[in-house]
């Protein structure tokens, strides 16, 4: 992206974290925000911030497919084709694989991987076709994956697999716009443990997925994320900026933390190698051996 003023930026889980960083960073560059987010008091606090500016705010649950095409009719009869998307809003869950509930996976691949899937049909066709009208439009379309999307943690197997699936989508999002467009491209973000209210997600939960008592392991998972979230030592600006120097150097990964590739690269030579996957606690075995010990406790 070389032009941000007067443009429009789709933010998704806007409400906290990533997402109002990134509105704030786009404010800041002269962008019409459209801010959505499930969580209506955030969501209303988000838009005050903002007040003066010209923006549309919309309570929306990304996994709702019927939700998502109210509002990406509302972006269009508004503003037009968005500029910039950002597909951002996700949840998390923890647990052995085996433990969660079909509620379990409902909530967090809706949200984590359906949302997505949403705002890149719905709005991908938009922003090609203002494309194909104007040669001088430029966008830009960015999907929140996670690190947990190119790595395997033990004991949050539903997370692992909502953002692997992201990661797998926004790579060959990039691929096909290659081959019909110069002027929309994308960027996939995958964050590390960065201090946001992602741990406490399960705040949103809606009541018809509501989970029934956690396991043992969902307990751990959720003290073991609390606290690595709360550790985080990358603040939710930071990401962001780093999300928009991305967009204007049209650099498809986006990572919070580069030390974290090591363990992509030793999960890379496991593929390659045939060997069976890596010990995840190999530089912090006392890590490993507590939580094995935890969950080995009758």
């Amino acid at each position: 992206m070389k032009h941000y003023q007067g443009r429009t930026a789709v933010i998704t889980g806007a409400g906290s974290g990533f997402g109002l960083e990134l509105a704030r960073l786009a404010a800041q560059r002269g962008m019409k925000l459209v801010l959505c987010d499930v969580q209506a008091d955030a969501l209303e606090r988000a838009a005050a911030e903002f007040a003066g500016h010209e923006l549309m705010a919309r309570r929306v649950d990304v996994a709702k497919a019927a939700e998502m095409q109210a509002l990406a009719a509302a972006v269009r009869e508004r503003f037009g084709a968005p500029h910039v998307v950002f597909n951002n809003a996700g949840v998390g869950s923890g647990g052995l694989i085996w433990e969660n509930s079909l509620a379990d996976w409902d909530w967090v691949l809706g949200v984590n991987l359906m949302g997505v899937v949403h705002g890149v049909r719905l709005f991908t066709p938009m922003m090609l076709e203002a494309a194909a009208a104007d040669p001088a439009w430029e966008g830009h379309i960015v999907n929140t994956a996670s690190m947990a999307g190119l790595l395997n943690p033990p004991n949050m197997g539903v997370y692992n697999v909502s953002k692997h699936a992201v990661v797998a989508l926004s790579e060959t999002l990039y691929q096909d716009l290659s081959l019909v467009s110069e002027q929309l491209h994308c960027s996939v973000l995958c964050p590390f443990f960065v201090p946001t209210g992602i741990s406490q997600s399960h705040r949103n939960r809606p009541g018809e997925l509501a989970g029934g008592r956690p396991t043992k392991s969902q307990l751990i998972s959720q003290a073991q994320t609390d606290k690595a979230v709360g550790a985080g030592k990358v603040s939710a600006d930071y990401v962001a900026r780093l999300v928009f120097e991305a967009m204007d150097q049209q650099r498809f990964y986006v990572f919070s933390h580069p030390q974290a590739l090591a363990g992509v690269a030793t999960r890379m030579e496991d593929v390659l190698q045939g060997r069976n996957p890596s010990d995840p606690f190999r530089d912090k075995p006392e890590i490993g051996a507590g939580l094995r010990a935890a969950l080995r406790q009758s």
